[in-house]
């Protein structure tokens, strides 16, 4: 893997890493009730010669012959096959599920199962949908026709992700409208048409380059191009805030290719310039790229594997004061921090008194994390969650299931870009699980670093099946090979990286001895200090940072530098002399804006009973690894200096020479004084300058803070929500007291007549 490939190789990589098999595009159709009318109809519109195989998953009865091979040949002129266990799929085919069974795409071939409910229902459609995603990528292709129920719905994501294309039958043609309009409400249809549309736009398809075999000479010119990439990053940045331009090539080849079939693009420059022209395209290939395919407790091994050697060892001596903190990054729609979580209170057991849990769960996609907060799921979504974690931490809703308010609150959702937001610290378990697939080396690299510091010296770190530490398998002692599970080593050669914000500047060490002693920085200050010293012929000088923090000293500085009364404080201009402060404040900050050497002449220094002439000069130099800024102060005597023991007596009495040499001192000095003024006047300009460079991030800061008060706010209304609710809920139950009141002053009221009735029946008998 290499992040530092040309833009252009994206999306010929995306192609050139399909396997042989995948040459030609299967198209699934998955239908129920309604669907057999409907593929009728678009098989009668497809032509027999597009390259496809098509794949008809019907709900057919599990007692009954079917008849679906004979009628569908009476409907094409392309072979139709009823499908048997291994059978090889061959273009311009049509096959048939075999009733009572499931059936999968498995190396070219159709394989047939027994057929199992999912949540009490039958799913053929999902199963299928999965498996095609996974074994043709950008050649699948999912059609969902009227049925009613919602298979094949979920699984629409996985067939997006893989470079696929999407369709559902429109609501006014389908006979029965549950299955598509499941499959719309997902956001996963890319083409929503009757029966006869969807067999043209297959057509028009099969013709596209991307899905015809060989590409056309014209592709893969348009694929070589050497600005359209950089321009798509650059939109994408501009739009989301979110750099690219270090993830995987093949995955945003595969993204960007799948985009251009869509619209029937072939150059990659033309579909930049479409997205250049259409600002809603921009925005929908970023949701593209961050297509989440995740599910609750996948891989349900790894969690078990958690609870028996993970959350023993970091749940010890926690309490409120020490938290197990967990860090869940790339969580996406919120299932896998939910699914940590879970495993976590069973782990934990029904004591009341176990530790503080602090659970961040953070993705880039602030759509993922809206509806993370809600923890609201369908149906389809709990496949992997057993009927006892539903009961315990669930609660059942309008065909669809929200996670505990229990559960819920040991979760923080936060949007966060892994590659430019600092992270969190202190954790005992990071989760990352299929994340780093989609990132280049370069960011690889550093998030494992940043992982490597965020957790305490006995955290664990969790990655996906197909991810690993790479170049950095010296932080990080492997747990379990299977599922990727490591363990923090103690280093002293810590990785290098900085913590860039996306919106604030980078944060600096404030210790001036830390960029000299850490062994972090490669950047060998001593030796670039001593040649910049050694060619200005070794004058007496410090090196200094960004902060005016002294770093080094060089020669006998005494006469210009020293320490100030009370606290010691090595910055630069509480240790200059007075009378050299302003010239020097007003020379290293002209050095920082125009960053180059800036040199100060003929300033008057006082030496007791003689005033010395110095000259300095202020040279910006910047640290190749890790880009930060310091600057050299030189300090060098001129020659000569003035005497200012004046001769007392009559001033008639001096001789001309003296009053002109006198004349000469005081010019002299109205220079100085000149030139003092106007190095004041600069200092306060760069002043002024920085004043506003701070007002300007503590209005971004202020826009933070605003945001954040209007998620407050959002809170807030949701609190008053729930009020609202449970008023009404509240409600409700008087409502029902006030019924059952009533009943029970009724039977209060018959239990009277009762006995009433039965005091005057044995009057009469008496009476008798």
């Amino acid at each position: 893997m290499n992040s530092e490939q040309t833009a252009p190789q994206a999306i010929d990589e995306a192609s050139d890493t399909q396997p042989q098999d995948s040459r030609f595009p299967i198209v699934g159709i998955a239908a129920s009730a309604g669907g057999l009318e409907a593929f009728i109809e678009l098989l009668t519109y497809l032509p027999i010669d597009t390259g496809m195989a098509f794949v008809l998953i019907q709900h057919l009865a599990p007692d009954h012959k079917s008849l679906l091979k004979e009628i569908l040949e009476r409907r094409t002129q392309m072979s139709v096959i009823e499908v048997i266990d291994g059978v090889v799929v061959e273009p311009n085919h049509v096959y048939v599920i075999a009733p009572n069974t499931k059936m999968i795409l498995a190396q070219g071939r159709l394989r047939l199962a027994a057929r199992e409910k999912v949540d009490g229902k039958y799913m053929p459609g999902d199963a299928f949908f999965t498996s095609l995603a996974a074994e043709r990528g950008n050649k699948a292709i999912a059609v969902i026709l009227s049925g009613g129920d919602g298979d094949g719905s979920a699984t629409l994501t996985e067939i997006k992700a893989a470079g696929g294309v999407t369709f559902a039958q429109c609501e006014g043609t389908a006979k029965f409208d549950s299955m598509p309009n499941t499959a719309v409400a997902t956001g996963n249809v890319d083409f929503i048409m009757p029966p006869q549309k969807i067999a043209e736009e297959l057509a028009k398809l099969s013709l596209h380059p991307f899905i015809a075999q060989p590409p056309s000479a014209k592709l893969v010119k348009s694929q070589q191009s050497k600005e359209a990439m950089p321009r798509i990053f650059a939109l994408l940045k501009s739009s989301a805030g979110v750099d690219f331009s270090n993830y995987k090539p093949t995955t945003l080849g595969r993204r960007i290719q799948r985009r251009m079939l869509l619209y029937k693009l072939v150059g990659l420059e033309d579909y930049a310039q479409y997205l250049q022209d259409n600002p809603v395209e921009v925005k929908a290939l970023c949701a593209e790229i961050l297509i989440h395919v995740t599910s609750f407790f996948r891989e349900a091994s790894a969690f078990q594997l958690l609870k028996e050697q993970v959350f023993p060892v970091i749940s010890q001596n926690k309490s409120a004061k020490s938290p197990i903190r967990i860090w869940v990054a790339g969580c996406a729609t919120g299932e896998e921090a939910y699914s940590i979580a879970i495993c976590l209170l069973e782990f934990l057991g029904e004591s009341t008194n176990y530790p503080l849990i602090q659970i961040f769960a953070t993705d880039i996609s602030e759509k993922a994390i809206e509806q993370a907060r809600a923890g609201v799921y369908k149906e389809s979504q709990m496949e992997d969650v057993s009927p006892e974690r539903r009961d315990r931490f669930f609660i059942k809703l309008d065909g669809s299931y929200q996670v505990s308010k229990a559960v819920r609150e040991l979760c923080i959702f936060a949007r966060q870009d892994l590659n430019s937001d600092p992270p969190f610290s202190n954790l005992d378990l990071v989760s990352c699980r299929n994340v780093l697939i989609y990132f280049g080396e370069v960011l690889q690299k550093r998030v494992i670093s940043i992982f490597h510091y965020s957790l305490n010296p006995t955290g664990f770190l969790m990655l996906g099946s197909s991810e690993n530490t790479g170049q950095h398998s010296d932080l990080f002692a492997l747990v379990d090979k299977k599922h990727k599970i490591y363990s923090k080593k103690i280093t002293g050669n810590l990785p290098a990286f900085s913590f860039v914000t996306s919106t604030y500047l980078s944060s600096k060490v404030a210790n001036p001895n830390y960029l000299k002693n850490s062994p972090v920085n490669n950047f060998d200050l001593q030796k670039e200090t001593d040649s910049i010293i050694l060619n200005r012929y070794a004058p007496v000088g410090v090196t200094i940072d960004r902060k005016m923090n002294v770093l080094q000293l060089r020669g006998e500085t005494s006469f210009y530098l020293r320490l100030a009364p009370g606290e010691p404080s090595f910055n630069l201009f509480k240790m200059v002399r007075e009378d050299l402060r302003v010239v020097l404040r007003a020379a290293v900050y002209q050095a920082q804006r125009q960053d180059r050497l800036v040199r100060k002449e003929g300033l008057q220094v006082e030496d007791g009973d003689r005033t010395k002439i110095v000259n300095l000069e202020v040279i910006p130099f910047t640290d190749t690894t890790s880009q930060e800024r310091y600057y050299v102060v030189l300090f060098a005597e001129a020659t000569g200096a003035i005497n200012n023991l004046r001769q007392e007596g009559n001033a008639q009495k001096l001789e001309q020479s003296d009053l002109e040499q006198e004349v000469v001192g005081l010019r002299q000095e109205l220079a100085m004084a000149n030139q003092e003024r106007a190095a004041a006047h600069e200092y306060l300009q760069a002043v002024i300058q920085e004043q506003e460079r701070i007002n300007q991030d503590l209005k971004v800061a202020n826009e933070e803070i605003l945001s954040s008060n209007e998620e407050l706010q959002s809170t807030n209304e949701e609190l008053e929500t729930v009020k609202e609710e449970i008023q009404s809920t509240n409600e409700e139950l008087n409502t029902t007291n006030d019924e059952l009141r009533s009943r029970n002053l009724q039977l209060h009221d018959v239990n009277n007549d009762l006995t009433n009735k039965s005091w005057c029946d044995s009057l009469v008998s008496e009476s008798r």
